[in-house]
């Protein structure tokens, strides 16, 4: 394996890689934990986040927050092997991956433990290391009846413990450590810190402040008046005197504003058209990512920093700031956002063909709707799947409904569908012949005869 700087697989290798993760991966993807995130099909940071939010927002608790050293360059080999149970082709695959050793600037490295840097396989390999975790705390700490005493999520090799018992967090704490020496990890202790999310503790000799980061994201309890206040739940409900607001961490806010600056400074002397579209990808994708917490506040606060910047960014080109000068930056005008509503700018930084600068607070906040913990692509369950990705044209329950509508039936073969079919959704009357995309001119075809009535409809388009 070829190694330039950081170790990427060769192009062969890569390709092999990922066929071996395609026949690896539905059989480990059944029996991950369902509190596990990072890396996995379906499954994102947004879902993690949730699932933080739905284990406190009813009370208030320990947290142990803490990051495995060096993951991916320390995962006993041997280990791993042991608990991937394949054909002996594959293992050995595995195993000549595994120990391939890199080559850099032409000196050649074994590799005695870890995965293959840069490898299709290697966040798959990571996964199956460190699968068992969760199953370890409940095992220590079972479930009472409806009462949870522990839980933890985990995101690739980040996690958090979440209990209401201080003791719970440290005995956790020890069986993990304990746990991850024969995987060969250790946690990382300058990266590993046990607080409470509503109040400040003392913990070791040192007070620690409420609340922690993970993946990006601030997770904290807040007190609040009667009016505000979070619930408990159930027939007994009470009020708990505060609120868990999930908020972009100050760390990744601060990341954020430098990139801009950066690329703002890159941009000094380009055309104001050049600039926005280079900003546009980057300012949508940082707020999309965190578009399902409490964001509004942050947002507001980038866009005000991008605008005093891009208004230092005009000066640096025409001198004294003057309001005829500004304006052939800065314009007037009324967007439509994805939600559909229209907003009016009085300072959108504008190009005169009418090219303009996203803002983060065009995003609208939308709660991320938490994936199942038993969900898993290849569990056939494609009405679920089809609706979770967002697929609708004019409802979230576009498969239901298309479903009931036909009866469980495809129309173009009559034969009813059953959850291992594969299944396309298609336009009756062709959008190459004027379909529109409505729910009356779509319907649910098996994938051979959507392929079927496709050819037929292209065939018909010659004679047409």
């Amino acid at each position: 394996m070829k190694k330039a700087g950081i170790g990427i697989p060769t192009i062969q290798d890569r390709a092999r890689q990922a066929l071996v993760k395609s026949a690896l991966e539905p059989e480990w993807e059944s029996r991950f934990e369902g509190t596990s995130y990072g890396f996995r099909p379906g499954r994102s940071a947004q879902d993690a986040i949730s699932r933080i939010y739905l284990s406190i927002n009813k009370g208030e608790y320990y947290v142990l927050d803490a990051d495995i050293a060096k993951c991916f360059d320390r995962i006993n080999h041997d280990y791993l092997l042991s608990k991937i149970h394949c054909p002996s082709n594959l293992k050995r695959d595995l195993k000549q991956w595994l120990k391939a050793g890199v080559l850099d600037n032409g000196i050649f490295e074994d590799t005695e433990a870890g995965t293959p840097q840069g490898g299709v396989i290697s966040p798959l390999l990571a996964n199956i290391a460190l699968d068992g975790m969760e199953r370890l705390v409940k095992g220590m700490y079972p479930n009472k009846g409806t009462a949870t005493q522990v839980n933890l999520i985990r995101y690739a090799d980040d996690f958090v413990v979440i209990s209401k018992d201080l003791g719970i967090i440290e005995q956790c704490k020890t069986a993990i450590s304990e746990w991850l020496k024969p995987v060969g990890l250790e946690i990382k202790p300058e990266k590993t810190r046990i607080c409470h999310t509503l109040n400040p503790i003392e913990y070791n000799g040192k007070i620690e402040e409420p609340g922690f980061d993970f993946l990006g994201f601030n997770i904290r309890q807040y007190p609040v008046g009667k009016y505000k206040s979070g619930k408990t739940g159930g027939a007994t409900s009470r009020l708990i005197g505060h609120k868990t607001h999930i908020k972009p961490s100050n760390k990744a806010v601060k990341a954020h504003t430098e990139v801009i600056k950066g690329v703002i400074k890159q941009y000094k002397t380009a055309p104001q058209s050049a600039l926005i579209s280079r900003l546009n990808p980057i300012i949508r994708g940082w707020s999309n990512y965190y578009s399902a917490v409490v964001s509004t506040e942050t947002f507001n606060k980038l866009d005000f920093i991008t605008w005093q910047i891009l208004r230092a960014w005009t000066v640096s080109r025409c001198g004294k700031a003057s309001y005829k000068k500004l304006s052939n930056y800065f314009r007037h005008g009324t967007i439509k956002l994805s939600n559909g509503k229209e907003k009016h700018e009085n300072w959108l930084f504008q190009t005169k063909d009418g090219l303009h600068l996203f803002k983060h607070n065009w995003t609208p906040i939308v709660r991320h709707t938490l994936i199942r913990s038993d969900a898993t692509p290849y569990d056939g369950n494609w009405t679920y799947w089809a609706t979770r990705k967002g697929q609708a044209i004019d409802t979230p329950n576009r498969v239901a409904k298309l479903l009931k509508k036909q009866k469980g039936r495809c129309t173009w073969c009559g034969q009813y569908f059953t959850p291992s079919d594969l299944i396309e959704i298609d336009h009756i009357v062709p959008r190459s012949h004027g379909g529109k995309d409505e729910y009356k001119n779509i319907q649910l075809l098996h994938r051979h005869c959507h392929d079927n009535k496709t050819a037929l409809d292209e065939e018909m388009m010659l004679y047409s």
